[in-house]
């Protein structure tokens, strides 16, 4: 007799929002008394094009973490991606759609292999991971100095500057994105079951849950959110760019921007909408700090402080609850 599958969490993310307007009332209070203005269009097209790429990598590493892993990978994967898109692209619109195939194509792939060491060979996902980075990080640090290839003039102009009044179409990319993630972990099979592995692996497993294909299409699919940032990152920047995924810490913010929408790193609980908060949340704070001028440092500590506390508040939460 089969254990019961637990339902999906169906949970929204009301205290990352309150933080999120909390912090742009006291970001707007605190700016305006230094003279400055924080409700500006070039502020708020500069807060989104932040959150569109963070918030790609984070939508994807939002599934990895339901479902009980992690994906410490991914700044490596929008690097390369970047690489791959803008050298096959060449500077030719005519190589838009190959050059963004085969970008996806090779981010898929080693999505995959970090889902196979996870699963099959029973590493660790912060070592599988780690590892599968490293190696990635020999690759861009030995093939590359600088800037390569050239992003093709389409996607600069479409995906990288045009926007629809103040808003971007790179953050209409990552709304259908994120309204796509959402759809597969409420209204599909596979949301069901991964967060089923994420909540109790066993219990999934005698379900009749094939656990490890499950994370495996996780992995695939968050190394794909990663490819798609790096394809977003190449049509800013107009080549590709070795650093840019480690230099924008994409894989810790991506995971603080979970943790911060309310996720647990245990698995079995989190939403996508809860990450669109938490991605937002970070880039407002970055919008403030950059208009206060503050120190780079600085910054970063705040960041910290934040996260921490965020963990801290969801984790006496659960005690409560385990509690009562």
């Amino acid at each position: 007799m089969s254990a019961a599958l637990p339902l999906p969490a169906r949970r929204s993310a009301p205290g990352v929002f309150l933080a999120l307007a909390l912090t742009l009332a006291v970001g707007w209070l605190v700016v305006t008394i230094d003279g400055g203005q924080l409700f500006t269009q070039p502020t708020t097209v500069s807060l989104l094009h932040v959150a569109t790429g963070l918030g790609l990598v984070a939508v994807g590493q939002t599934l990895v973490i339901i479902g009980g892993s992690l994906d410490l990978s991914v700044a490596y994967v929008v690097s390369l991606s970047t690489l791959v898109a803008a050298e096959a692209m060449d500077g030719s619109d005519g190589a838009l759609l190959p050059a963004i195939g085969l970008a996806l194509v090779v981010s898929a792939a080693i999505g995959l292999l970090n889902g196979v060491l996870v699963t099959k060979a029973r590493i660790n996902a912060f070592i599988a991971t780690v590892g599968v980075g490293l190696l990635l990080k020999g690759y861009l640090d030995n093939g590359y100095d600088g800037p390569a290839g050239k992003t093709a003039p389409a996607l600069v102009q479409s995906l990288g500057y045009q926007r629809i009044g103040p808003v971007p179409v790179s953050f209409l990319l990552l709304l259908a994105v994120a309204g796509a993630a959402w759809f597969a972990l409420t209204r599909t099979r596979f949301g069901h079951h991964l967060i089923a592995v994420g909540g109790d692996p066993e219990v999934a497993r005698l379900s009749g849950v094939r656990n490890d294909r499950v994370l495996i299409t996780a992995h695939v699919l968050c190394s794909l959110c990663a490819g798609l940032a790096g394809v977003y990152l190449a049509s800013r920047l107009g080549s590709g760019a070795p650093r840019v995924g480690t230099e924008g810490l994409y894989d810790l913010e991506s995971i603080a921007a979970v943790v911060l929408g309310g996720a647990a790193l245990a698995g079995g609980r989190g939403g996508v909408a809860g990450t669109v908060g938490g991605v937002l949340l970070l880039a407002s704070i970055d919008a403030i700090f950059n208009q206060l001028e503050v120190d780079a440092f600085f910054k970063q500590v705040i960041r910290g402080v934040i996260i921490i506390a965020a963990v801290a508040i969801y984790a006496r939460r659960a005690m409560r609850k385990a509690a009562s």
